[in-house]
């Protein structure tokens, strides 16, 4: 992420450089800038807009109709770690899904000559002996409210969010200016048995 956080800052730097310190290439620095803000932003933000989202009763739109608030959840640092490792191999190998690229970037997945699935991810970065635990991925958007309000326009991802069973989640958030999506989100639930 440190590399990736210097090759960004590189780049602003040289677009600027290249520009006279004008802004002709709105587009690039723009797109520049959301990947450094989408970087930025901590941990006590994400568990915020999370757990603001969780607070208020919804219908996911998953046929269950009207579920309850949820209980707000905690950081976990396991869970983290196996969202940044999926983040950063879908931002390295320009890929998009649940399942790892099945490259050197999809260390679990390359560690067992394979493609990992989140379970596996959750498991390798040391949460075990969990009750449930799920995942959620989403590409491109700038903010965590932007990531949250995309999950939450999806059934699947909405559900994760307010499933009351989830007591921790760690979300990890790495952009790649050379990808199709540019920022990658991935969101990690879990509850210990």
């Amino acid at each position: 992420m440190k590399n990736l956080k210097i090759i960004t800052l590189t780049l602003i730097s040289l677009l600027f450089i290249a520009c006279g310190g004008e802004t002709s290439a709105p587009t690039n620095t723009n797109k520049l800038q959301s990947y450094e803000t989408a970087e930025k932003t901590t941990q006590d933000e994400i568990l915020e807009a999370i757990n603001k989202a969780r607070s208020v009763a919804r219908d996911c739109k998953d046929g269950n109709g009207l579920v309850s608030a949820a209980p707000a959840l905690t950081w976990n640092d396991e869970l983290y770690a196996a969202a940044y490792e999926h983040s950063h191999d879908l931002a390295q190998s320009d890929t998009f899904s649940h399942y790892g690229s099945g490259t050197a970037s999809d260390i679990t997945g390359a560690n067992n000559n394979t493609t990992s699935y989140f379970n596996e991810r959750i498991k390798a970065n040391g949460y075990t002996n969990y009750r449930t635990i799920g995942e959620n991925i989403a590409g491109g958007q700038a903010t965590i409210q932007e990531a949250v309000e995309a999950w939450l326009a999806s059934p699947a991802h909405c559900t994760n969010i307010m499933n009351p069973q989830f007591q921790e989640i760690g979300v990890a958030i790495v952009s790649n200016n050379e990808s199709e999506y540019g920022i990658y989100w991935t969101q990690n639930f879990g509850a210990k048995k």
